[in-house]
């Protein structure tokens, strides 16, 4: 039988091990990156730097846009917007008794062309919503209770529903956000700087800095690999023990094995020395019937007290 036990705890600490050396690679990574402090040397950067291999590099800045959304609800101003509503209603079950369900009603997201400015000059962040890091904060969380007309709430308990009413809720990146962006800096043709996701390497948009950034992923790396060593031993231990048991039973299964050869060889010696004599004023079939041991079926050790009459 397979140890499923070890066998996934091991699989579990691969899972974990190479995690942790994908943080740590992150984080080496993060390192190696040009640290841009200031935006105005980015564009001298750019036209100094090697034009075959990507600039990536690492700047700071707070939001802006020239063509902002304006949130309905929480009346704030952003550059990527997400609005869901949730239909929120009792459910009557099986056993006669109302549970509190929601289905989701609507799903939107909007992003306008936004930057990062920090007085000294600007850069377009493109792609920010598939980066690593970027983390929208509620803006407004509103509940709408459903309206009390008799016969939509008549056709509705017919059908087993109570609705409550609709939750609303607003997730934006507001303007004036203090951000760091990691990624491939390029120029356009009008001379526009731009930061987007490399072809190969980090894309983050996060608030942190770029060495609290660093220090987390070393941190998870560390505890990956930690986790993945417990793993691999707690799994070598199942598998270890599956394999010892496996052994001390088929060692056991001989052992007894040889006991029952043994003890029917004796109880055949014994009938034969009994009834030497006799078994030639037999009939054939007594003959053979006294040729087989008087065992147990089941032990083989003990003579038989039963018979079994189909």
């Amino acid at each position: 039988m397979i140890p499923w036990g070890g066998l996934s705890c091991c699989l579990s600490a691969a899972a974990l091990y190479l995690l942790g050396r994908n943080s740590g690679r992150d984080a080496d990574v993060l390192k190696s990156v040009t640290r841009v402090n200031q935006l105005k040397d980015l564009s001298l950067l750019l036209d100094t730097a090697c034009k075959v291999l990507p600039l990536v590099v690492t700047v700071s800045g707070r939001v802006g846009s020239d063509t902002p959304i304006h949130c309905e609800h929480s009346g704030l101003r952003g550059v990527i917007l997400e609005e869901t509503a949730e239909q929120h209603f009792l459910k009557h079950n099986d056993t006669g008794s109302w549970i509190q369900d929601s289905a989701l009603m609507l799903s939107m997201s909007k992003e306008v062309p936004w930057y990062l400015d920090d007085g000294t000059g600007r850069v377009v962040v493109i792609g920010a919503r598939g980066a690593t890091g970027l983390v929208l904060s509620v803006a407004s969380e509103v509940f709408e209770e459903s309206g009390r007309s008799l016969v939509r709430g008549t056709l509705d308990y017919l059908q087993g529903l109570k609705m409550l009413g609709v939750k609303r809720i607003e997730r934006v990146l507001p303007t004036g956000t203090s951000l760091m962006v990691v990624g491939e800096a390029v120029k356009d043709d009008i001379g526009t700087i731009r930061i987007q996701r490399p072809h190969k390497g980090p894309f983050y948009v996060t608030p942190k800095n770029i060495d609290d950034l660093i220090a987390n992923l070393g941190q998870w790396s560390r505890w990956y690999r930690f986790a993945s060593l417990g793993f691999t031993v707690f799994g070598a231990f199942l598998m270890a023990k599956h394999v010892v048991s496996y052994l001390l039973e088929r060692r056991r299964r001989k052992a007894l094995q040889r006991r029952v050869l043994a003890a029917a060889q004796r109880s055949e010696l014994d009938n034969q020395g009994a009834n030497g004599k006799a078994e030639d004023g037999l009939e054939p079939n007594m003959k053979r019937e006294c040729m087989m041991p008087d065992l147990c079926v089941i032990c083989l050790e003990q003579q038989y007290n039963a018979v079994f009459v189909p």
